[in-house]
């Protein structure tokens, strides 16, 4: 993968473009990368500048947690945040005396219960979300192997069928004797 590169010699007036090669093997991006290759253009060499990218994608590892739970488990952490910063607040309070210690405990003391109850919620979704729409499960080999010999008696079955199906819709041409 490549671009262009716009440049402009000082005291120039004159625009050259420089076609340059993107390569990840460039471990940084002041480090010559491996085969890099000087153009010659205008009688002046330019080293062609090489970046590795600034990510690379990976499949993910698990798989992404449903809506409901996701939208559980935000609430949930919000929730946490506030109250993580409520009871820091209540403890500078404390320390420096002030008159808002008492009520920002207090507010602590019920955002702790909320707190817990936010985390018992994302708890119980994931369970309900489960119990609803079943858990995906790799099955055993032999309940493979069985599975795959319905089907192959069922897929005979079907043929044996049609084949039958063929021969009563031609009259019964092409036998040898009738029933």
């Amino acid at each position: 993968m490549g671009t262009a590169e716009l440049s402009k010699a000082p005291g120039d007036d004159r625009v050259t473009r420089t076609a340059v090669r993107r390569s990840t093997e460039a471990p940084d991006r002041d480090i010559p990368a491996r085969g890099r290759v000087a153009a010659e253009e205008g009688g002046a060499a330019r080293a062609q500048s090489s970046y590795r990218p600034l990510w690379v994608e990976e499949t993910a590892r698990r798989r992404r947690l449903p809506d409901p739970v996701r939208t559980a488990a935000v609430r949930a952490v919000l929730i946490i945040a506030v109250t993580l910063l409520q009871a820091m607040v209540a403890f500078l309070c404390t320390m420096a005396g002030s008159w808002l210690a008492f009520p920002m405990v207090i507010s602590s003391v019920v955002s702790t219960v909320v707190a817990t109850w936010g985390a018992v919620d994302v708890w119980v979704t994931r369970q309900v979300w489960n119990q609803r729409n079943g858990v995906v499960s790799t099955p055993s080999s032999t309940a493979r192997a069985l599975r795959r010999e319905r089907r192959r008696l069922r897929r005979q079955e079907k043929a044996a069928v049609r084949t039958q199906e063929r021969i009563r819709r031609q009259g019964g041409a092409g036998q040898l004797s009738h029933p």
